[in-house]
């Protein structure tokens, strides 16, 4: 005897009916913006869980990352936002715009030109110096009375970093001959000076040559204001600083003279 198969009921039709409906229909776009969504609310919600030992919890030389970087930044903005205006500028203004032939007409000299223009640049890179610091805040730097130290060491790191960006362009002929100076001379200064790693990282001989850097002197000058004064050793960094922008000083003016009156 030969088996059939029963008939479907009509129970079954209306169930199998319900769920060819309820199958999700074929995609027509690559990427589907609410799948998308999806995977991206996951993502925050398992990030917001974990963000802040990520961000916060790795120290350096005793100190949360975040606020070591960014007590070292300082000087990296006293650097930049003085060795390359007066680098740049300089340059222009005699050579393109003769301002300083203009200036020079005046009774004014070229050491006061020289100084005038180096104060002028030390100023502004002690005031933009203290900006990092203010970000560093946001992100749970503790405020210190000695604080206030920090326009003061970077105004005398940024006299010393402007009278040296006035005697390149004193010295060079051509401003694409700058590039020269950024990588040979500023850009391993900046590398070694301490703002994101320490220096005892370094080899021994760097840790030598890093004593002569006065970026670096800047660098630990901020941090003993935002950490903690060292008296001693910050007198010497500090006479140090001094000692370079006093060196570059006199040199800008020697060699400003020769390229604008002699």
């Amino acid at each position: 005897m030969t088996g059939t198969a029963d008939p479907p009921s009509r129970s079954q039709s209306r169930v199998a009916a319900t769920l060819a409906r309820r199958e999700p229909q074929r995609r027509l776009r690559r990427i589907e913006i609410p799948a998308l969504q999806g995977v991206l609310v996951r993502e925050v919600i398992n990030f917001s869980s974990y963000w802040r030992s990520t961000t916060f919890s790795s120290t350096v030389a005793g100190l949360p990352y975040v606020e070591f970087v960014a007590t070292g930044t300082v000087a990296t903005a006293v650097l930049f936002s003085s060795v390359f205006p007066a680098m740049f500028g300089t340059f222009v203004k005699y050579q393109f715009q003769r301002t300083y032939d203009a200036i020079l007409a005046a009774p004014v000299d070229t050491e006061e030109l020289v100084t005038a223009e180096a104060l002028w640049i030390a100023t502004r890179a002690g005031t933009f110096g203290c900006t990092p610091l203010l970000v560093a805040m946001v992100f749970g730097l503790d405020p210190a009375w000695t604080m206030l130290l920090v326009p003061f060491i970077g105004f005398i790191t940024g006299f010393g970093w402007a009278c040296f960006g006035v005697l390149i362009a004193a010295v060079l002929k051509s401003i694409d001959n700058f590039n020269y100076v950024t990588s040979t001379v500023i850009t391993p200064l900046f590398l070694t000076a301490g703002t994101f790693f320490p220096i005892s990282n370094l080899p021994q001989w760097a840790q030598v040559l890093a004593q002569f850097n006065p970026l670096h002197h800047c660098v630990v000058l901020v941090r003993h204001a935002c950490f903690g004064l060292d008296p001693g050793t910050d007198l010497l960094r500090v006479g140090a600083l001094l000692a370079f922008g006093l060196v570059m000083w006199r040199l800008a003016i020697w060699r400003m003279t020769i390229k604008l009156i002699d």
